[in-house]
């Protein structure tokens, strides 16, 4: 077993991000994004590699000088419960705390990993920022959706 390499991604990166997402993406769990959305983005992920092979990812996509929120958090099957996805979501809360936000949210199924981690559940309508809900409509369980939305302050 080696050692978990936690880095930024490349331009390169992406057509490894985009299979390892995909399986989560057509259970509808993780929401598409396009290579292009991606690739303007590629500054707020956080991969995650063992001996060069991409096992993990999130981004950490900012809505306001105060919030933002984590996206598209994957693991591979064959690497979770390693605490890949804590360290993920760690440097993403790290960034955020270097860059001044005050809080981070997390829209998920994932509801105890993220407590876990110093989240706390609120209602979906209590979301400080509306414009989080614009991805919503791309997501094929709108408008009967089962996620939970969780902050943290850091």
């Amino acid at each position: 077993m080696s050692e978990i390499l936690y880095k930024k991604p490349t331009l390169r990166d992406i057509p490894a991000m985009q299979k390892l997402v995909a399986p989560e993406i057509e259970s509808g769990v993780i929401l598409p994004r396009s290579n292009d959305e991606i690739a303007t983005n590629i500054r707020s992920y956080f991969i995650a590699q063992d001996a060069g092979r991409l096992v993990g990812f999130v981004a950490l996509h900012i809505h306001s000088p105060q919030l933002a929120e984590l996206r598209s958090m994957i693991i591979d099957q064959h690497y979770r419960g390693r605490n890949i996805g804590t360290t993920l979501v760690e440097k993403a809360c790290e960034e955020g705390r270097h860059l001044g936000l005050k809080e981070v949210l997390a829209l998920t199924y994932q509801q105890r990993f993220f407590e876990r981690l110093g989240f706390v559940e609120i209602p979906k309508e209590s979301i400080p920022e509306h414009k989080i809900w614009a991805d919503c409509i791309k997501c094929k369980h709108f408008p009967v959706c089962n996620e939970v939305s969780l902050i943290k302050t850091l």
